[in-house]
């Protein structure tokens, strides 16, 4: 198993009362499977990814990604193990603004120092189709480029694992469309990918769909 979730508890405390945004949530991801997480704003989907990617300490409860407990590491040791297994794309990109594209999906080998990051990187800006934007800074894309950028950049470290949080949320039917396919693609080779979603179309790409309400999850 590639991602395995075990009863994990996450709470927020502020002044206005706590927030149980994950209760006693269980989840498993293997290779080959591409999973999705469907639940409106606030049900805890961003929760459970960041949770799932070893971003965010549980409360209780464990998490495993091929094999480690991640929050067992120390944190030095912890972001070179995300590093080199997991992959994240994000709705908002998160992409560098002064830096173009080639930099921008090099940026992910800094904490994992692979060396063929260079060529990998022009490998995969070809994959997605952008070599004629390889110079150009994020504000001189499409927003279908971006999101291509976002993913070419997770995908640099080989992770075994990709985690998306609302990939499709600012793209047409068309660029969402193209993102899917190749989470799909990724699967096909032997990858993993857990999606959390509010988008009923993207959900169409996953072989499982589980809800997620209050914090708690329930099979489609």
């Amino acid at each position: 198993m590639l991602l395995d979730i075990s009863n994990v508890r996450k709470t927020y405390h502020s002044n206005n009362g706590d927030v149980r945004a994950l209760d006693e949530v269980s989840l498993s991801v293997d290779s080959g499977e591409f999973v999705a997480v469907e639940g409106p704003s606030g049900c805890g989907k961003t929760t459970l990814l960041l949770v799932a990617g070893g971003l965010l300490a549980p409360d209780l409860g464990k998490v495993v990604i091929n094999g480690q407990n991640p929050y067992a590491l120390l944190p030095d040791s912890r972001a070179g193990f995300r590093a080199e297994n997991v992959g994240f794309v994000f709705q908002q990109f998160h992409l560098v603004p002064y830096l173009d594209v080639l930099d921008n999906v090099l940026a992910a080998s800094i904490a994992s120092q692979q060396p063929d990051a260079r060529e990998r990187a022009s490998e995969l800006i070809a994959h997605f189709g952008l070599e004629h934007r390889m110079h150009h800074v994020p504000g001189q894309l499409s927003t279908g480029e971006r999101q291509r950028t976002a993913l070419a950049r997770a995908l640099l470290n080989r992770p075994k694992i990709l985690l998306a949080d609302e990939p499709t949320g600012n793209l047409d039917r068309e660029n969402a469309d193209a993102v899917l396919g190749f989470l799909k693609e990724f699967t096909a080779d032997g990858g993993a990918v857990l999606l959390v979603t509010h988008d009923r179309h993207a959900m169409d790409f996953a072989q499982r769909v589980t809800k997620i309400r209050n914090g708690k999850l329930a099979d489609e």
